[in-house]
């Protein structure tokens, strides 16, 4: 954001200000210089002769200021990152329930004081750089009026002569030294150049084909075939900038499935993984903390590009569809529900622009949130405030449901959306769930025992890999086959699912 709204302007600068002083200064040196020579031209050549003294320590100075305006930029940057991070509502709820206001005090004032001591030490350089040429074109006009003054006793030209000299003077070593210092803010500004493009040049990882197709009829069938990925290996942007903004997020948000692993010597997410969901079935993801469930979850929408394989969707590789199509076709609801800063209805609306209240009204019922919105004092005129914060983890999740419903999309892609709620939220999201899973294709990271038996397909990970495979077959459903196998998936099952209803994410296969 620093990069894109500060240095932005910053290399305005340099292209408006700068470069137009620059043709400015040039244009009256010349003016002036002429003017000089048809007065006197010996003098004029002594006034000019000390301009290499001013354009020879601007090169040094301008590398000097050139590196201390980049730190200064990157200190710039970690006091607002820090800012950002203990004045949001999150991190100050944060810092107040742990105690640690002295801390993130001292660290600001750490941060603050070195962005004022790197601002110190621009302008101590600049302040010397200015003086040098000062004291240079002093130099200038003492040797124009000493010699000239000898000149004029010796009766080579007249008093009115040096006079006018005086005069030109001032207009020549005023725009000169305006051009020297111009050199080093152009140098400067370069900084910002540099750090503009470094954003711009980073390399669109996931695009569309010149020859993309666009699906129209999706019927909701696919397939991965030997797919492996690595959040460490994704391609040349995914180490950059940006890459690096967007795996910490998927991190961040999918721990379980990242490349943090429990096993250190794990480098893939996911590896050779095979499965095949049919149209209109529900299909259950199982397995342990860090067994790549989230991570199937990301790879189907196209967040991410399998380092290996491929993914299917109707017979077509997900590289070879439009990205269009493919979020048209696919509804994703996660753990954690992101809101707009903006209205209940602005925030629905996000997933169909064209929808009328009627149509809002009815995926709101459908989610089992219309009549809450209905008693609020604006209705769906209601600001949410940032990410949400006005409602609760429940409310918020069955927001996101009703857009979903909203969007209307043929797949349906569910990651523990009731993982984290009070048991009269879950009720209600999970009849809305079943309500809206109904004819669609779904796929289900999977902790509630009553999506887990009537799933069509269930696939247990473990490691990145699929190390259970289940398919309802006639009467024996994919709960059943599984426990009869008598692996990892009847494992977990009987250690914590049959009492507490609900599937342990972070128990793990002794």
């Amino acid at each position: 954001m620093s990069r894109l709204n500060n240095d932005v302007v910053g290399a305005q600068n340099a292209l408006t200000s700068t470069f137009i002083n620059i043709v400015t200064n040039l244009v009256t040196v010349i003016a002036t210089v002429t003017m000089m020579l048809s007065l006197e031209w010996r003098l004029t050549l002594l006034s000019i002769a000390i301009v290499p003294l001013m354009v020879a320590p601007t090169r040094r100075v301008g590398r000097r200021l050139r590196k201390i305006r980049r730190l200064s930029m990157e200190f710039n940057t970690k006091m607002n990152a820090l800012m950002q991070e203990t004045l949001n509502i999150d991190g100050a709820l944060l810092v107040k329930l742990f105690g640690r206001h002295a801390d993130e005090r001292e660290r600001f004032r750490q941060r603050s004081t070195a962005v004022a001591d790197i601002g110190v030490r621009s302008a101590m350089v600049g302040r010397w750089f200015f003086m040098g040429l000062g004291l240079i074109s002093a130099v200038g006009t003492a040797l124009v009026f000493w010699i000239g003054g000898h000149m004029v006793l010796q009766g080579v030209f007249t008093v009115g002569t040096i006079v006018a000299f005086g005069a030109y003077l001032t207009q020549l070593y005023g725009p000169l030294s305006s051009i020297s210092n111009a050199h080093v803010e152009f140098a400067t500004s370069m900084v910002s150049f540099e750090r503009v493009f470094e954003v711009l040049d980073l390399p669109v990882e996931i695009r569309d084909k010149t020859d993309a197709t666009t699906l129209m009829d999706v019927t909701g069938a696919f397939t991965f075939h030997d797919v492996s990925f690595s959040y460490t290996e994704g391609g040349d942007g995914g180490s950059a900038l940006l890459g690096l903004r967007v795996d910490r997020y998927a991190r961040e948000n999918a721990s379980k499935d990242s490349i943090i692993s429990q096993k250190t010597s794990r480098q893939l997410a996911l590896e050779a993984v095979s499965f095949e969901i049919k149209p209109g079935e529900l299909a259950a993801l199982v397995g342990p903390s860090g067994a790549g469930k989230t991570t199937i979850t990301y790879l189907l929408p196209r967040l991410y590009d399998p380092t290996a394989g491929k993914i299917c969707l109707d017979g077509h590789d997900l590289r070879d569809l439009s990205q269009d199509s493919l979020a048209k076709a696919i509804g994703m609801v996660t753990q954690e529900t992101y809101l707009f800063n903006d209205t209940l209805k602005a925030n629905l609306l996000y997933a169909a622009p064209d929808a009328t209240q009627a149509e809002i009204e009815a995926a709101c019922r459908a989610a089992n949130i219309h009549h809450f919105i209905a008693n609020l004092p604006d209705g769906y005129n209601t600001l949410v405030g940032a990410r949400g914060y006005r409602l609760s983890g429940g409310e918020k999740q069955r927001i996101a449901i009703a857009r979903v419903i909203l969007k209307d999309p043929r797949i349906l892609v569910l990651d523990e959306a009731t993982s984290s709620l009070d048991s009269q939220s879950e009720v209600l999201i999970q009849e809305a769930l079943e309500r809206i899973m109904k004819g669609r294709t779904s796929l289900v990271v999977a902790h509630r025992l009553s999506t887990i038996l009537g799933a069509d397909v269930i696939l247990v990970l473990d490691q990145g890999r699929i190390v259970e495979y289940a398919h309802r077959f006639q009467t024996h459903s994919a709960h059943e086959q599984l426990l009869e196998q008598e692996g990892l998936y009847a494992s977990l099952y009987h250690t914590q699912f049959q009492d507490a209803g609900s599937f342990p994410t972070a128990a793990r296969h002794q």
